[in-house]
């Protein structure tokens, strides 16, 4: 896990419907996991008690243990996130996509944390030199001002909000305190939720361009594709 510092960033873009209007945003300190989700951190966590929903411990399509998990719905990512509380002791949770477009940018703005443009010798991004797969967490070796990696490609990442089509309802509230979802009504934040939820990041099998810091996809919450996987935040007090 790794610090990410409180601050404030201006939040999405202008040159896309579903990311605008940009806006200045507020997050609180926390903490988020330095790569996403491994196989081998997904069948530790799937091993314990279960909390609301039984677990897959080997969902995977490209096999590996220091690959990210993948194959794995917005249901059973949070369901890995309760048992890992339980286990731990302290408040695991997906990021809320304020705070994972904080972290990913890392205090930059321009359309990936490491610049304007992006190659498949930069991330796990959709392209004709591309591996069409998985590749393992950190394989680029590129992290961000954070020692974040992955952010760009590998697997689209989870976030905690409902979907929205837009920041433009986007509650006063919100943007001075980006630790809390947008939720229309508290059944939102429910594991039995029916709501579509964000993803972050792009992708090994899409188009670079979905891989922009302020891209923003969103599907139904018990669905399943070897392009999903997330990473985990911690708002309170850890253990190291």
């Amino acid at each position: 896990m790794v610090k990410i510092p409180g601050g404030e960033f201006w939040m999405g873009s202008d040159e896309s419907d579903r990311a605008s209007p940009r806006h200045l945003v507020k997050v609180p300190e926390f903490y988020m996991g330095k790569y996403p989700v491994t196989q081998a951190q997904w069948r530790a966590v799937a091993a314990l008690p279960p909390e609301e929903l039984t677990l897959d411990p080997n969902p995977s399509h490209s096999q590996g243990d220091d690959r990210p998990v993948e194959t794995v719905s917005w249901r059973e990512a949070r369901e890995f996130c309760l048992r890992l509380s339980a286990y731990v002791g302290a408040t695991y949770d997906l990021p809320t996509e304020a705070e994972w477009e904080y972290a990913c940018r890392g205090g930059t703005e321009t359309a990936y944390h490491f610049g304007d443009e992006i190659t498949t010798d930069l991330a796990n991004c959709g392209g004709p030199n591309a591996p069409q797969e998985t590749t393992p967490v950190g394989h680029y070796g590129i992290g961000n001002r954070w020692e974040l990696y992955d952010l760009h490609g590998n697997v689209w990442e989870w976030c905690l909000d409902p979907w929205h089509g837009s920041h433009g309802d986007k509650p006063a509230a919100l943007q001075e305190d980006g630790s809390r979802p947008w939720l229309d009504e508290e059944i939102d934040i429910s594991l039995h939720s029916d709501k579509s939820r964000l993803l972050r990041g792009g992708s090994w099998n899409l188009s670079p361009r979905t891989c922009r810091s302020a891209y923003r996809n969103y599907d139904v919450p018990g669905v399943r594709d070897y392009s999903y996987g997330f990473r985990v935040v911690c708002r309170g007090p850890r253990t190291p």
